[in-house]
Order: C-alpha cells, then sequence, then structure tokens
C-alpha cells in the first residue's frame, strides 16, 4: 500500500499538486485498491461540498474581527 497524505490527495483531485506527485499518485491507484476507493471517497466529500450554500459571516462577526485587529495593531 502507498501511503499519501490527504493534503497531497486533495492537492491531486484539485490539480494543485506538482506533476511528480500527480504520477505518482496515479501510478499508485493502478495496484492499490484502497487509495482508488480512498480518492473516490475524497471525490464524493468535494462534490458535497460544493453544493453547500455558502453564507457570509454575520455583522456581528465582521465587527469583532475588525476590533480584534484594530486592538491587536495598537499592540505593535
Amino acid at each position: 500500500m502507498h501511503k499519501f497524505s490527504q493534503e497531497q490527495l486533495i492537492q491531486y483531485l484539485y490539480g494543485d499538486c506538482s506533476p511528480i506527485l500527480k504520477l505518482a499518485i496515479e501510478k499508485a491507484m493502478l495496484d492499490d485498491s484502497l487509495l482508488r476507493k480512498e480518492v473516490k471517497t475524497l471525490q464524493r466529500t468535494i462534490k458535497q461540498l460544493s453544493k453547500l450554500k455558502k453564507q457570509s459571516p454575520s455583522n456581528g462577526a465582521i465587527d469583532n474581527i475588525l476590533k480584534y485587529a484594530a486592538a491587536t495593531q495598537k499592540k505593535k
């Protein structure tokens, strides 16, 4: 079994990995059914995440972030 981190597999699925890593993952998937299963599971998860409704943060959350940033800036 080949060991790739989930981060590497996610980079592969988003097309954000190096050509060398892409080749290594694709070659490993030819022989490793567990790796293929893990990649398919991540693909389904990514597909489901893309269906979620995106929400903007509340005004209260934005205000708190701005207050924190201002307070942190004053300390420097």
